[in-house]
């Protein structure tokens, strides 16, 4: 008897550690852990508080899935510049043309196909070249002639903004191809039974799921294969479960409408692919080298001038295929396309996470510095905030972003 009573009775805690001072130590740690990622995470949260605060303020008009599906359409070209913004803001420069250059390509592509009725395929690898040769010529001043990259891409600037007057003549050009037209503006097909639901989304977002946990769980078990830190293992879960209710949401909002748009997929594979080599590629690697640390860069045998050729060349090719999506959306080549982008595109990446300094960023954090961007205008838009005050609080969200990036660094400093 006297056996199963001391069986039944819970061992002794240690001395000097209660059961509160455990829980204790295991919140210390949990909370040690969201420190060591608050750069990674943070803007994480704000677009969520953002995305909750305007879903409140508009009666839930917000998440409708109308109002979603155009969220996405709205800032896919300033998505895709994002993603090339950022690398070249990690690789320590700048591009101010960007902007300008979506405009010149979106004009070439409407005298190609307008005016003289070049084929909608043939005219986007041609406009996609153009944008590519663009971005070389930038690249080859920058990287082996040493023009600071502020100077000559601001020349770029005003060099394609230039060229898109002469090619347009002050003209508005369109209509473009119908073909060009569904890759900005159409959604997936439908396929299967009739379920009021996109069968083909509902498949897509199951598979991402799938693909988020599995990356998950191999990049932790990696990071831990090397000793390196790793979230609590109650925390990295509760990270999984926001993870799959973020998506599994978008998902479902959807597929309750349309379907994904074509251009979603278009992001999916630009952010799997760069991603991907930002993660696990030589040249990813050489990127946050010579923008961490240039000197050193240079003395492990890395090819400064090559890679930073190569960055601006991926930014004007990046350049032109948002040139065309925006124009194409838009059914129209104006002379005032562009303007501002390359602004958003840098607050984008700045608000997802880029360091002044180079070195730091992730191509993920530019695609959510790009919809903070997004869900700020589309929100302000619907509960009726002026233009002017629109752009008051762009700026100081864009402040407050590089504020915590300052703040951050010198916590970790000290």
């Amino acid at each position: 008897m006297s056996t199963d009573v001391t069986a039944k009775t819970p061992a002794p805690a240690p001395a000097g550690k209660s059961g509160s001072d455990t829980a204790g130590s295991l919140l210390q740690l949990m909370l040690d852990g969201m420190r060591r990622n608050m750069r990674q995470y943070g803007m994480l949260f704000a677009l969520g508080l953002i995305v909750v605060l305007f879903a409140v303020w508009t009666n839930g008009d917000l998440l409708l899935p109308r109002n979603v599906s155009n969220l996405v359409l709205q800032n896919s070209y300033i998505l895709i510049l994002a993603i090339g913004m950022m690398l070249v803001i990690i690789a320590g420069h700048i591009d101010l043309s960007v902007g300008s250059l979506t405009a010149f390509v979106g004009a070439i592509g409407a005298v190609l196909m307008v005016n003289h009725n070049l084929s909608w395929p043939l005219a986007l690898v041609l406009c996609l070249a153009i944008g590519a040769a663009a971005g070389a010529a930038q690249g080859f001043l920058i990287a082996y002639l040493g023009i600071p990259s502020f100077i000559v891409t601001l020349a770029g600037m005003l060099t394609f903004r230039g060229l898109t007057e002469i090619f347009l003549k002050g003209q508005t050009i369109g209509p473009f191809p119908e073909g060009l037209q569904k890759v900005a503006n159409s959604f997936l097909p439908e396929v299967g039974p009739d379920t009021n639901y996109h069968n083909l989304t509902l498949l897509l977002g199951i598979a991402l799921i799938a693909f988020v946990v599995f990356q998950e769980v191999r990049d932790r078990k990696r990071q831990q294969e090397f000793s390196l830190g790793v979230l609590p293992r109650n925390l990295f879960l509760l990270k999984l479960v926001a993870l799959i209710a973020a998506v599994l949401t978008v998902t479902m909002l959807l597929a309750s409408y349309k379907g994904a748009p074509v251009v979603l997929l278009i992001l999916g594979v630009l952010v799997a692919g760069f991603g991907y080599l930002m993660r696990n590629a030589v040249i990813g690697r050489h990127i946050y080298a010579i923008g961490g640390n240039l000197p050193a860069a240079k003395l492990s045998g890395v090819k400064d001038k090559k890679v930073t050729f190569l960055v601006f060349l991926n930014m004007g090719m990046l350049a032109a295929l948002a040139g065309l999506v925006f124009a194409a959306r838009f059914n129209a080549a104006s002379p005032k396309a562009g303007l501002n982008f390359e602004l958003e595109a840098i607050a984008a990446s700045f608000i997802g996470g880029a360091s002044m300094s180079g070195g730091v960023g992730t191509v993920l954090g530019a695609i959510i510095g790009g919809l903070v961007l997004g869900v700020l205008n589309n929100g302000m838009n619907l509960v009726g905030i002026g233009s002017d005050w629109q752009q008051v609080i762009k700026g100081l969200v864009l402040l407050a972003a590089v504020g915590f990036d300052v703040w951050n660094k010198r916590k970790v400093g000290s």
